[in-house]
């Protein structure tokens, strides 16, 4: 093993040579899991972690950088995708429970989880960090088991919409968190804070300029669209204007999932039924090389070295979020009087985290480092710099748990509502 380990690295294989293996293997990696009755991505993945550093360090920490920008792009057709299935109409007909739901499993996870961490820890604000991180889902691996199983009915949208909606939700209340956090360790050294409500106003600020751009950017892609006929031009104006979106947010620091979903959504409700139908036909053929490479890049960032250090802390994690994702999606849909399947089986099919997760761990790390002081970690009294090693170190060790778990999670929930039987005799 360590003798292959360095005969990869004193060779070396040029990127697009690893892309291109990376492609063939993970699609015969991913088509294998089908006798396992498992998605496909749990097999791009298994072949991530083998390629990644905790394997054979192919896909190294250094390369991984060097293609970040294709997780962004897999993204941005992700929310995409995810923003056509949002027809107002649609919407309509699931009724008031999909608002219910994004609100009680959102705030489900946020408060199972800071209970269940101060109950632990009697750390005020290790707990508060921590739950303001659980909200926040992987659309990505939702999304690629419904297309892959071809997944249809109620259910389907439902987790389309909730998938697409929590993102939002969720960076709200992690801003809000990250203000107290940060005010009360400012306050523990003395300092003085910018202000709650200053520093609340963030990621507000940051909703309203993807709202902003989305619209400019649809409004532009829909006068454009509208003079095409022809289906594969379509995909490729299409092609360019989520490559276009993705730049923007990156330069302005913006949500590529909310802001690519809500052009998904403008769309979708805004323009004609053949402007539709061309992206619906040729968007399903772009997305499996995607998910391919996107999912085995996050299996390569999975480092399984870090389980070990999944502890009680993690443990806690995992149960507390996963309870308060379930229940409360059980809870929002009871009182909002969704179908039987979304009140049963929605819960399921949103526990994947991983991404967006790491990305808030890694902002938080940056924004208290250096606050706060070591007193007594008893009373509930931390550095900041200690509270960010520790919420990377846990969120990336749960991470795996949730990515691997979630997809399965999910095609049971389609499968269980009877969402994917298409699907599975097309295998």
């Amino acid at each position: 093993m360590e003798h292959l380990h360095n005969l990869i690295h004193n060779y070396n294989i040029p990127i697009l040579l690893t892309i291109g293996l990376v492609t063939i293997i993970g699609f015969y990696f991913g088509r294998n899991m089908r006798y396992l009755k498992l998605p496909t991505i749990i097999g791009y993945m298994v072949l991530g972690v083998i390629l990644g550093p905790s394997g054979f360090d192919l896909l190294s920490d250094d390369l991984q950088e060097k293609l970040g920008f294709i997780p962004d792009i897999a993204l941005g057709f992700v929310a995409l995708s995810i923003g056509l299935e949002l027809n107002f109409k649609t919407l309509q007909k699931l009724g008031k429970s999909i608002v219910y739901i994004i609100i009680f499993e959102s705030f489900g996870a946020f408060f199972l989880v800071f209970i269940g961490l101060y109950l632990l820890t009697h750390n005020f604000v290790m707990s508060l960090v921590f739950a303001s991180i659980a909200p926040a889902s992987a659309p990505a691996g939702t999304v690629a088991v419904i297309q892959e199983f071809k997944a249809r009915g109620n259910l389907t949208k439902a987790l389309y919409a909730v998938v697409g909606f929590d993102d939002g939700l969720g960076i709200i209340i992690f801003g809000f968190s990250l203000a107290v956090v940060q005010d009360i360790l400012l306050h523990q050294t003395g300092a003085e804070s910018a202000g709650l409500l200053l520093t609340i106003f963030y990621p507000l600020k940051e909703i309203l300029i993807s709202l902003v751009v989305a619209g400019v950017i649809s409004t532009l892609y829909a006068i454009l669209g509208r003079k095409l006929k022809n289906s594969n031009d379509i995909l490729i104006l299409t092609i360019g204007f989520v490559l276009i979106t993705c730049g923007f947010c990156q330069s302005l620091h913006l949500s590529l999932i909310l802001t690519n979903m809500i052009i998904g959504m403008v769309i979708v409700n805004t323009q004609s039924r053949s402007l539709l139908i061309a992206i619906q036909e040729r968007l399903p053929l772009l997305l499996p090389l995607l998910f391919i490479l996107f999912f085995t890049l996050a299996g390569a960032n999975l480092h399984v070295n870090a389980l070990p250090a999944l502890g009680v802390l993690g443990v806690v994690y995992i149960f507390s979020r996963s309870f308060g994702l379930i229940g409360g999606s059980r809870l929002g849909a009871i009182w909002g009087g969704a179908e039987k399947n979304i009140k049963n089986y929605l819960g399921l099919g949103i526990l994947s985290q991983a991404g967006v997760a790491i990305g808030l761990s890694l902002m938080l790390k940056q924004e208290i480092k250096g606050m706060g002081m070591v007193i007594d970690t008893v009373s509930g009294k931390t550095s900041g710099d200690e509270i960010g090693s520790i919420v990377i170190t846990t969120i990336t060790a749960t991470c795996i748990f949730f990515e691997i778990i979630g997809p399965i999670l999910t095609k049971i929930a389609l499968k269980k509502a009877g969402e994917i039987s298409i699907g599975e005799k097309n295998e």
